[in-house]
């Protein structure tokens, strides 16, 4: 039996160790080319969507402010590796895997700068009421944000590929140990409770955003398997490592398990749903 607040210690591990190596080992091989620019602009369209989306639904049901902000990361963010990856894979095949880097890489620089600055400004107006400057020196002093900048801007200067070896081992335990606290922490008993933003946030994330993504991809004449696997990815379920965060900083805990585990549950239907849409309504060739 594990002592209560287990989860915090797996959480500290996802958050300060692996979180940042992800960065350090992936962001820096991004390659901008005009060809990716639906893949491209999927987190961006997804994250847009998901605050107008929270704006209409914060209208009608006035919700505390950290559960308006948990519900912002659950919907804005996408499950686009760890989930997403092994479904394209059983989609698409492993070849078309490529397809779905940037929008994953692009999502985690969102959750780093962004993401992290939306759960910590909630954070700090909730717990402590102080100001920008406490704010931002909690952002700067925030691992993931610091390796994002570091992948980001140090990595055109020095070659870091050479801890690459380090850092794939580091990243291979993000995935099992954030799945790991998140079973610590659900309680499908809650769902009673929660069951209103929970359903709000799956109809978001696994309806409403691929949706957006296909509107866009039909506005760019976007076709063939890059098309498809930009929708795909849209619809994959809720961040776990944002999830985490929120979790971490007290935003609505019981909601943000809640959200990710019935998200991954529905989402093996919703994405086989979108594979179909998208290959019927989708131009086959590029």
């Amino acid at each position: 039996m594990l002592p209560e607040g287990a989860h915090k210690s797996v959480n500290a591990w996802v958050l300060y160790v692996a979180l940042p190596a992800l960065a350090l080992r992936f962001v820096p091989e991004i390659e901008w080319t005009i060809h990716l620019m639906l893949p491209a602009l999927t987190p961006f369209m997804v994250w847009i969507g998901a605050w107008l989306f929270v704006q209409i639904y914060d209208r009608k049901k006035r919700l505390s402010p950290a559960s308006r902000t948990a519900l912002l990361i659950t919907c804005g963010l996408g499950n686009t590796s760890f989930i997403g990856f092994p479904m394209i894979a059983a989609f698409f095949g492993e070849s078309e895997i490529h397809h779905a880097v940037v929008i994953d890489q692009l999502t985690f620089i969102l959750f780093s700068t962004i993401g992290v600055i939306t759960i910590l400004r909630t954070a700090t107006e909730k717990t402590r009421g102080i100001g920008f400057a406490y704010m931002t020196k909690k952002i700067f002093r925030f691992p993931p944000f610091i390796a994002c900048l570091l992948a980001l801007f140090l990595s055109r200067f020095i070659n870091i590929s050479v801890v690459n070896p380090l850092l794939d081992k580091l990243v291979a335990t993000m995935s099992p140990m954030a799945l790991f606290s998140i079973g610590l922490q659900l309680k499908f008993g809650a769902l009673k409770q929660e069951w209103r933003l929970v359903s709000a946030g799956v109809l978001y994330k696994l309806i409403l955003a691929p949706c957006l993504v296909f509107i866009l991809a039909i506005a760019l004449h976007s076709s063939g398997n890059l098309a498809r696997i930009s929708v795909f990815e849209a619809g994959m379920p809720a961040h776990i490592t944002a999830s985490l965060l929120a979790v971490q900083h007290n935003l609505n805990p019981r909601y943000c398990s809640l959200v990710v585990g019935v998200g991954i549950l529905l989402s093996f239907a919703t994405s086989t749903t979108w594979y179909f849409i998208t290959k019927l309504l989708l131009p086959y060739e590029m």
